[in-house]
C-alpha cells in the first residue's frame, strides 16, 4: 500500500518522502524533534498523564511543556518554529512541525517522514482535521 493510498491528497507535486519507515519514534516526537523514542501517554510522555489520554488538551499541554503556545494559524512567522496539530472528535490523531521555508514535516504513523506542502494534503481520513496550531520562538 503506498502512502497516496492512505492519504488520498498526497501527489507526487505536494509531498517528499525524507526518509525510510522506521518504528523508533512517532509523529508527536518527530514534531518535538525528537527521534529517540515513541511519544504516546503510557509509553513516554514529558508530563504526567494517564495512559488513556489521548485528548486534544493533553498533547496541547504537552507541547506547552516543551515551550510551546497556541496560536491562530500556520502562516509562517519569522522567529517562531510552528507546529499544526490534528484531531478527530476529542482525539489528538497526529502533529506537524513548520519548517523555515514554510513547508510542512510529518513522520506518518510507522511509516516514513515526509515534507509536504500544506497542512491540508494529509488531512482525512484517520488523522481527521488541524485543531490547534502552535508557535515557540526559534
Amino acid at each position: 500500500m503506498s502512502l497516496t493510498d492512505l492519504f488520498p491528497k498526497l501527489t507526487d507535486e505536494n509531498h517528499e518522502i525524507t526518509s525510510p519507515r522506521t518504528i523508533n519514534y512517532n509523529c508527536i516526537a518527530w514534531a518535538a524533534r525528537n527521534t529517540d523514542r515513541w511519544w504516546q501517554p503510557g509509553v513516554y510522555w514529558p508530563i504526567e498523564s494517564s495512559r488513556e489520554d489521548h485528548g486534544i488538551g493533553n498533547v496541547v499541554a504537552a507541547f506547552t511543556s516543551q515551550g510551546y503556545e497556541e496560536c491562530d494559524d500556520g502562516e509562517p512567522e519569522e522567529g517562531f518554529e510552528k507546529l499544526a496539530l490534528y484531531g478527530s472528535a476529542m482525539m489528538y490523531t497526529h502533529a506537524a512541525r513548520q519548517l523555515p521555508d514554510g513547508k510542512w514535516t510529518s513522520k506518518l504513523g510507522q511509516l516514513e517522514d515526509i515534507t509536504h506542502s500544506t497542512t491540508d494534503v494529509i488531512e482525512g481520513g484517520d488523522y481527521g482535521e488541524v485543531v490547534q496550531f502552535m508557535k515557540r520562538p526559534i
